[in-house]
């Protein structure tokens, strides 16, 4: 069953979106590059499927570059969608950004364009957003759900941005996509407890990175399950309960944390041909 956050202003944002879109010249969609499907909204997808779209492929040093390098293949099929693999706090991002802006959508006689900038919670619009106007216009955090209203920022060189706050969709589905989006943060520490995405992340890991686990954890091998390599890394950051017993949900909190900062290395969570197969299997 797929989880359900979605606070009452995302609600009232996707409104506000729908009622400006008309005068909308082209989108900005910034996902997360670990989880580029999970992470793009299937609204924004359904109300921009007439505009051009840049597909920003943030935090691209966490995540798998001959994955991300797969995903910006199938997504550029799309004669409007073009992408890039970034990291948003780079100064060449803004450069790029307004260079694709510019070719997509020409500045209008006696008007600037209007680029609608979107993305899920804690994807890093923010952090974009002040990049490109070069001073904080936006507030930017750790936690999901900064941004609560639209704001417009002016470039000043043919480009007015529309700020959107990052928003999430009714109901995800998708339930490997509602673990994906709670492994990076997406959606808030109370959806789902850590030792929940702790199982999910491990599971997965165990599967298709091994070495990665092996190497961070100084293992030659890894145990038979998830819970047995969990109270592993609670052994080796002293997560012990009363008794000696190991505290999991400890354990599973600071794996977590070391996942999404990027402590482990560049870890994607879905490949084309992986969703592929599961949407397949929800038919």
């Amino acid at each position: 069953m797929g989880i359900q956050w979605y606070p009452g202003h995302m609600h009232k944002a996707t409104k506000e979106m729908l009622k400006v879109l008309p005068r909308v010249d082209a989108v900005i969609e910034i996902l997360d590059s670990r989880i580029p499907f999970s992470s793009s909204n299937p609204v924004i997808k359904s109300i921009s499927a007439d505009k051009p779209v840049i597909k920003l492929m943030a935090k691209s040093d966490l995540a798998d570059e001959k994955i991300t390098d797969m995903w910006r293949e199938r997504f550029e099929q799309g004669e409007q969608t073009k992408t890039l693999a970034v990291n948003l706090k780079s100064e060449v991002v803004g450069e790029q950004v307004v260079k694709l802006c510019q070719k997509l959508a020409p500045k209008k006689e006696g008007s600037n364009s209007l680029i609608m900038v979107s993305g899920i919670p804690n994807v890093g619009k923010s952090t974009l957003i002040n990049n490109l106007a070069g001073r904080h216009v936006a507030n930017t955090g750790d936690e999901p759900a900064i941004t609560k209203g639209q704001q417009r920022i002016n470039l000043r060189n043919g480009i007015m941005l529309l700020d959107t706050p990052g928003i999430l969709w009714p109901k995800v589905e998708n339930v490997f996509s509602s673990y994906r989006l709670a492994t990076t943060g997406a959606i808030k520490n109370t959806a789902m407890s850590y030792e929940e995405v702790a199982f999910f992340a491990l599971d997965y890991m165990m599967r298709e990175y091994p070495t990665v686990l092996k190497n961070r954890f100084k293992q030659d091998s890894l145990p038979a399950s998830e819970l047995e390599l969990l109270e592993i890394i609670g052994h080796q950051r002293g997560c012990f309960r009363l008794g000696g017993k190991i505290d999991l949900e400890r354990a599973a909190t600071i794996f977590i944390n070391e996942l999404r900062a990027g402590v482990l290395g560049q870890v994607s969570y879905e490949t084309p041909a992986m969703i592929d197969n599961e949407l397949a299997e929800d038919c």
